[in-house]
């Protein structure tokens, strides 16, 4: 038979899985011999088999029933008595703290007989009467499903009668009537009065409990947190003490230490003649720890004693819940308490100086996710705001700026010195100076995974996307909001990336010093000595090396300022554009051998001075060069305008014969799925002289750079391969381009040739493609787009909010590496890969190389290095150095 009920001194801190984390809680304290009511823990198996059959255990009730007795023999009471009634509570508790996020009901065993015991056992009428109508109020809200506002408004106007705003001056009178109007309420919204039987309301509590598992708020919190679906709560079923039994009784919530700075030293609130509830619930105004010890000196300095020991049993700032009843300190709830990212920084390394934890520990205690929300300025907390629509908060931080509508005027307007937010409805490449330019993108199309949030992701801009409320009008400079204001062009905005809200007007935003440490400013500051001190310790413990996506010089000498060993994906495609998008049409509409090497001699010199400042930037580390990867479709203009443009031109008589190729260019490459198409290694193979050229660009860089003294190290890299043999022929030529450029400077030239797994059969022929490739590394947005059969592009706005709502993703294969499918693919890539060619270099390019949680996977799986974002770098260092110690 299965056990699913514990007594709290049959259990462990340990056992959160089985316990939840009070439940484990409460049992590590009644063991330590902390005062703690005594009861017991119905376990999340229990819970399990609930939701999974729709109804309790059988075995359940019973051993309800033989617990609920030892609870009855250790008080000297018994539920619901009418002389000398036994209370208890009912609580929820997960593995998991999910704060707020399920049930609690209190007094559960008070009836119309047991309220006179409980009156006379007391001899305090008004804490009787005032217990009934709390468990009325917390009973018929969360177990029976009644709305709670009836029974706000029902105690308000109580206190409205009374000509007061505090239940504290409501009699025995005024509750008793308050009662009787709460039982009304009930009879009336449920059809059935509030039942009598103690049993009865302990079993609805536990089971109401149960239910909250998967109300919409509990199901939102576990998508954010990333708490798996299936884990279930556990019922705390614990003898009530009270804190309403008059001024010298009380009840506080309490830290160890500040859990939103760090800052050691006790911090919490005491509400004198309240229930732990009030404390929460702000109904009145609660006095510090420290001035708890002004009202009861003895139980504030017990209190004091076993918050240190709970601090140094638990080797970590703990959150503890306590009641004073009559002056007796009962302790009903401690756990590891929940703090900010500056908190859990400065915590971490003063509990390492303390010699608490090892700094091994001390790096495990912070996470990537938030060294990133340390990097990132914010609004201020304390500044007034004017909120107008919501999106979705694709990449973080907070931007002030007036609103523009196309980048030309983006870029024209930074240029003079003035703060933009770029406005569009959806962003493309041709949007990419004016996105560089501007402090913030907003948009009202798209998701986090849309080329806006990537791209702002890739250069620490701050942007929200999906803003579904806007009404977005380049044409006349002007987005409307749904229900709210019109917004021109040059009207101040604020966009909260980590929030996804977005204000009218200007909001004051506080500096990050993280990131100016990062920049290498000199910064006086504890939390940025913190940050040092973690990084220092993550860069010493991590094998796995982080290089940077980057693009521009700019962006590889800031990441190389953050960290970064290299770069481990330059996209060539981004040098392509602005007014070199000219060059480029030249090459696509050329009709012959002679035109094409034409335009592909105008585009040589400058790709080469684009690799020069590359290399340069990073002397000395490698650097990744990915051919050109999109189909060229996206360089030419859009058809329809194009076709527009044209027959206004045959109206005129102003037809020009480049319009028509290029026309003609358009259709001819026009494709129904172009990431389908022709793009990647097949471009290099259909149209000569694209690879070569670009291969000779970056060869002809390394080599001056050589000259110069300097010690590149370009990697060339072949985008799309789905066969050995498309990489062969590429490699070939790059050879030949080499070979010949070797033996033109004089120089010895670094050629290291390699491919993008982004393919599923490239994945699985990894064996076959190894031994033409001196690295592999994964594109896995490719990757996950491929396997999983769906755009990235696409399909976000279309379902992914009913597939995370159905648990089909927990989190979005975009964000997070899919371990299950494409992290497949990626292991056995990599394992093949190396048994074929064992001194070949794993990495991964895409989004998930800047992922905490995929990081552990490339670790794990035994990539040599990950490849992110500049702002991303730090957080890959911290999260391969955590990753080092999860693997020891």
């Amino acid at each position: 038979m299965t056990t699913y009920v514990y007594d709290f001194a049959d259990g462990n801190k340990d056992q959160k899985d089985l316990l939840g984390g009070k439940g484990a809680n409460l049992a590590e304290m009644t063991n330590l011999g902390l005062p703690v009511p005594p009861g017991f823990t119905i376990t999340t198996e229990a819970c399990q088999a609930y939701l999974r059959e729709g109804s309790e255990p059988a075995e359940l009730a019973d051993q309800v029933t033989e617990h609920l007795a030892t609870l009855e023999q250790a008080m000297g009471r018994t539920l619901g008595d009418p002389k000398d009634p036994l209370l208890v509570s009912v609580r929820s508790g997960a593995k998991f703290s999910m704060p707020g996020m399920m049930e609690t009901v209190l007094n559960i065993g008070l009836t119309h007989e047991s309220i006179r015991g409980l009156a006379t056992q007391s001899d305090n009428e008004r804490f009787a009467a005032d217990s009934y109508r709390r468990l009325l109020q917390m009973f018929g809200s969360t177990v029976l499903g009644v709305d709670s506002e009836l029974f706000s408004e029902a105690l308000d106007e109580a206190k409205s009668a009374k000509g007061t705003t505090a239940d504290l001056d409501l009699d025995v009178a005024d509750l008793q009537a308050v009662a009787e109007r709460y039982e009304a309420i009930i009879q009336q919204e449920t059809g059935r009065p509030f039942p009598q039987d103690p049993r009865e309301q302990l079993d609805l509590a536990v089971r109401a409990v149960f239910d909250s598992w998967n109300t919409e708020r509990a199901v939102l919190y576990r998508r954010s947190e990333r708490i798996p679906e299936d884990l279930g709560t556990a019922v705390n079923v614990q003898a009530m003490v009270f804190g309403n039994r008059g001024m010298t009784s009380g009840s506080g919530v309490g830290f160890t230490r500040d859990p939103a700075s760090g800052h050691q030293g006790v911090y919490g609130d005491y509400l004198a003649n309240a229930q732990g509830e009030d404390v929460v619930a702000g109904i009145r105004n609660t006095v510090s720890l420290d001035d708890m010890a002004e009202l009861d000196p003895t139980s504030h300095d017990e209190l004091m004693q076993i918050m240190d020991k709970l601090e140094k049993h638990y080797r970590d700032m703990c959150d503890i819940e306590f009641t004073v009843e009559q002056g007796k300190l009962w302790m009903l709830q401690t756990r590891v308490g929940k703090r900010t990212p500056e908190a859990a920084f400065r915590i971490a390394v003063h509990m390492a100086d303390e010699g608490l934890i090892s700094m091994d520990e001390a790096l495990q205690r912070v996470t990537g996710q938030q060294l990133a929300q340390l990097m990132f300025p914010r609004f201020d907390d304390s500044a007034q705001r004017n909120l107008i629509a919501t999106g979705m908060n694709a990449s973080p931080g907070a931007a002030v700026g007036k609103v523009v509508f196309d980048w030309a005027t983006a870029v024209d307007w930074a240029e003079r010195g003035e703060d933009v937010i770029l406005v569009r409805k959806e962003t493309s490449p041709e949007d990419l100076h004016g996105m560089m330019v501007a402090k913030g993108i907003l948009t009202s199309r798209g998701g986090k995974t849309s080329h806006a949030a990537v791209v702002a992701r890739g250069m620490g801009r701050t942007c929200v996307c999906g803003a579904e409320a806007l009404d977005v009008d380049t044409r006349h400079g002007r987005f409307s909001v749904r229900g709210g204001p019109t917004i021109h062009e040059g009207d101040l905005i604020s966009i909260d990336g980590t929030t996804g809200e977005i204000f009218g007007g200007a909001v004051p935003v506080a500096d990050s010093h993280v990131v100016r440490y990062f920049e290498g400013q000199d910064v006086d500051d504890p939390l940025v000595d913190a940050v040092r001190r973690l990084m220092e310790h993550a860069d010493a413990t991590r094998r796995l090396e982080v290089r940077t996506n980057a693009d521009t010089p700019e962006d590889a000498a800031r990441a190389r300022r953050f960290g970064a060993r290299g770069i481990g994906l330059c996209r060539t495609e981004h040098m392509f554009l602005g007014d070199r998008r000219v060059l480029v049409e030249h090459l696509i509409v050329a009709e012959n051998d002679e035109e094409r090497e034409t335009a592909l001699g105008e585009l040589l010199p400058l790709q080469r001075q684009d690799f020069t400042e590359i290399l340069e930037a990073m002397d000395g580390l490698p650097v990744t060069i990915r051919l050109i990867d999109p189909p060229l479709h996206e360089f030419l203009p859009d058809f329809t305008e194009l076709s527009v443009s044209m027959a206004v031109a045959d109206v005129r008589g102003h037809r020009k014969k480049h319009q028509r190729k290029l026309l003609d260019a358009v259709r001819r490459l026009h494709e129904q799925n172009p990431m389908l198409g022709l793009r990647g290694v097949r471009l290099g193979i259909v149209i000569p002289g694209l690879f070569t050229m670009q291969a000779r660009a970056v060869l002809e860089a390394a080599a001056a750079r050589i000259k110069a003294g300097g010690d590149p190290r370009p990697e060339i890299m072949i985008p799309l391969v789905a066969s050995v043999r498309e990489l062969q022929l590429v490699r070939a030529q790059i050879l030949e381009v080499a070979h010949d450029i070797q033996e033109t400077e004089g120089v010895e030239l670094p050629v290291h040739i390699g491919t993008m797994i982004e393919l599923p059969r490239a994945a699985l022929t990894a064996d076959q493609i190894a031994p033409a490739a001196e690295f592999f590394s994964f594109g896995t947005n490719d990757l996950t787009q491929m396997t999983w059969g769906f755009s990235r592009d696409d399909v976000e706005a279309a379902f992914f909010s009913q597939y995370l709502d159905a648990g089909v993703f927990q989190v979005s294969p975009f964000e997070s590496i899919d371990r299950e499918g494409v992290g497949a693919l990626v292991r056995h890539a990599a394992k093949a890969g190396r048994e074929a060619r064992p001194e070949i270099h794993l990495g991964v390019c895409g989004e998930h190389g800047g992922d905490p949680d995929s990081i552990h996977f490339f670790d794990e799986v035994g990539l040599d290095y990950v490849s992110c974002s500049p702002f991303r770098v730090p957080v890959a260092r911290l999260e391969a150095g955590r990753s080092a110690l999860d693997k020891a």
